[in-house]
């Protein structure tokens, strides 16, 4: 049956058409391509549905697959796992597939499992999954290491992975292609679809292979249409005064108070949590009028006020928000018609990411001004703004080999029903990151997990996973069991505390190392607070509100960020362009408004020294007191 003789097609044609909206081509490809049973790739800039185009392809082949009572009785099991990398866009998800399921009839319910879902949450989904789980990568192995899970995935036909090219090239990445090996292998006598779900990175096709490694002839939906951002630096009055290197860009705050309170709502992207923290106190304190409508988001902000923001930002109530990237990936807010990056975003993909948060609707233009912390940064902004108009965005390189991940997994299935070896290396080497692993490599795995391998062996800690009789690998230790649970994931960060006033009430997470240099009675900031440190008791950091004016900025460890390998061409593109100016002034050269702006540094860096053309690198020479320095 062609998708034009659908039932399900033409149901959610009149939805859209009653909303006065109209589907894209590569919707209707994604939607055919599901109801022939096909798996692939979907492809298309921020803001054009590609959300729907496997969600709405999803709930047309249930309805022409259950024409005469799809309004009337719910499935009562897992049809559609949707893995998405943040917790922040997991609600926004939940959300939008809610509406649509109500207005269309359909009596689904849809879950969502991560790492701020409540335990009784949880153990309703453990008794009762939902007809569509929107879930973690994390938050997926922890359900694989539950006893008696096969059952949970036996109606579940489609798989999608949201924002996969945020995913590929990092160990969750890996931790994807892991469970999907898994949950096929449950499913080897019914074809399990899997859609993947990507903004534009440069491998697009090897990005496909990486997630469907054992489909015949992958399907990669384009869209094929452009979004319009519109990229506008901000420039400082006089270049000479401002920093040449380091800095948080606080000098121009008042450039900054005109685009938020000329737009709805605006978006204040900063690299680091530490400069966030900064940036909202400085907000504050030069417009105090911006107190309840400004806010502050950050990954070790306490789960309740990340929500509000959330929510806050979805109604329209908030006026700014200072936020890192958790808020880069997918979550819808409409009412977001600004963005301003502060400081490098050192990658071209990210700073399309960030762009794309505003002007989130098809046809709209997202508008992103690019505020520079110091003054070679005007640079990356005019590299950027070239980069965007070639479409020249980085390739995401997949992971390959990652036998800390596998070993994690190994413990993970391990806890749950236990593993025969046999059948999980067949099922890992259909992954693409370990289809070069040898057995030999597979069996010292396994010897370190139930030996501690050669340098371990002699420590009963590490004897973690026992052989049944069977010959089925199991972990039968409670402790061990729990310690895993707890542990499970990629991400790694120092060890973090949890802060909390000595009254009651959370506040957020902050790393031990940052509170071992605070004596009692310091003050600093943390979700926007000023804080003073107290002390630390049962592994929580207890503090008390704090007026004090001067309080220190935490650091995170995650903060350091290198450049990537296309803004670096593109980059030293620029300083050649710079160097050619001054080399060459009677030339005619490329416009560019920020290379315009730095002539006098440029002037300056020629007369005292040498502009590097892109295939040189200077070494420079100063005497110092201290003596001789190279840089």
């Amino acid at each position: 049956m062609s998708l034009d003789q659908s039932h399900g097609y033409r149901i959610i044609r009149n939805w859209l058409a009653s909303e006065e909206r109209q589907p894209f081509a590569f919707q209707e490809q994604t939607w055919e391509h599901i109801h022939d049973g096909r798996s692939g790739l979907v492809n298309a800039p921020t803001g054009f549905g590609k959300t729907y185009s496997v969600f709405l392809g999803c709930l047309i082949k249930y309805i022409d697959e259950h024409p005469d009572d799809y309004a009337r009785k719910a499935p009562g099991r897992l049809q559609m796992l949707w893995i998405s990398p943040l917790r922040a866009l997991a609600k926004d998800l939940g959300r939008a597939m809610e509406q649509a399921l109500a207005t269309l009839g359909i009596p689904w319910t849809v879950g969502i499992r991560n790492g701020d879902t409540d335990p009784a949450e949880r153990t309703r989904q453990k008794r009762h999954l939902p007809e569509i789980l929107v879930i973690t990568p994390e938050s997926l192995h922890l359900m694989l290491a539950q006893k008696g899970y096969h059952p949970l995935f036996e109606s579940l036909w489609l798989i999608a992975v949201d924002e996969w090219h945020e995913l590929l090239g990092s160990k969750r990445g890996v931790q994807v292609e892991l469970a999907l090996s898994r949950l096929r292998g449950l499913k080897e006598r019914t074809r399990l679809q899997t859609w993947g779900i990507s903004a534009t990175i440069g491998n697009l096709e090897e990005a496909t292979e990486v997630l469907l490694p054992t489909e015949i002839d992958p399907l990669i939906v384009r869209a094929d249409l452009e979004k319009n951002v519109k990229v506008i630096s901000v420039i400082p009055d006089e270049i000479e005064k401002y920093p040449w290197a380091g800095h948080l860009g606080i000098k121009m705050v008042d450039k900054v108070l005109p685009i938020i309170e000329a737009s709805g709502t605006t978006l204040l992207f900063i690299n680091t949590r530490g400069m966030s923290e900064r940036w909202y106190q400085v907000l504050l304190e030069v417009n105090p009028n911006l107190a309840g409508v400004l806010a502050l988001h950050h990954g070790s902000i306490e789960q309740e006020l990340r929500n509000w923001v959330e929510e806050s930002l979805h109604t329209g109530k908030l006026k700014a928000v200072v936020t890192t990237a958790s808020l880069d990936l997918g979550v819808d807010f409409r009412p977001v018609d600004t963005v301003v990056q502060v400081g490098s975003p050192k990658g071209v993909a990210r700073f399309l990411q960030r762009a794309g948060r505003s002007g989130h609707q098809p046809g709209a233009t997202s508008l992103i001004y690019f505020l520079p912390t110091h003054s070679l940064e005007l640079v990356e902004a005019a590299a950027l703004k070239e980069a965007i108009a070639e479409t020249f965005v980085e390739n995401r390189d997949p992971m390959l080999l990652c036998f800390d991940v596998l070993i994690q997994y190994l413990c993970t299935l391990a806890i749950g029903e236990g593993f025969a070896p046999d059948l999980i290396y067949r099922e890992v080497r259909g992954t693409f990151g370990y289809r070069e692993m040898t057995r030999e490599e597979f069996n010292q795995l396994l010897r370190f997990i139930t030996e501690g391998g050669q340098a371990l062996n002699q420590y009963d800690e590490f004897h973690k996973v026992i052989i049944d009789p069977q010959g089925i690998y199991r972990i039968t230790s409670r402790k061990i069991a729990m310690r895993h649970r707890l542990h499970i994931g990629t991400i790694v960060s120092d060890s973090m505390l949890k802060v909390r006033f000595i009254t009651g009430g959370y506040v957020g997470v902050i790393e031990e190392y940052f509170i071992s240099r605070l004596n009692p009675g310091d003050a600093f900031t943390l979700a926007g607070r000023v804080l003073e440190f107290v002390m630390i008791k049962d592994m929580a950091v207890l503090v008390r509100k704090s007026n004090a004016k001067k309080a220190l900025v935490p650091s995170w460890n995650g903060g350091r960020m290198p450049l990537s390998a296309n803004l670096g061409v593109k980059l030293r593109k620029k300083f050649q362009e710079a160097g050619n100016r001054i080399r060459n002034p009677h030339q005619k050269h490329p416009h560019s408004e920020e290379i315009d702006a730095l002539t006098p540094l440029f002037d300056l860096q020629a007369q005292l020294s040498h502009i590097p053309m892109a295939g040189e690198l200077l070494i420079e020479q100063i005497e110092t007191k201290d003596g001789y320095h190279l840089f």
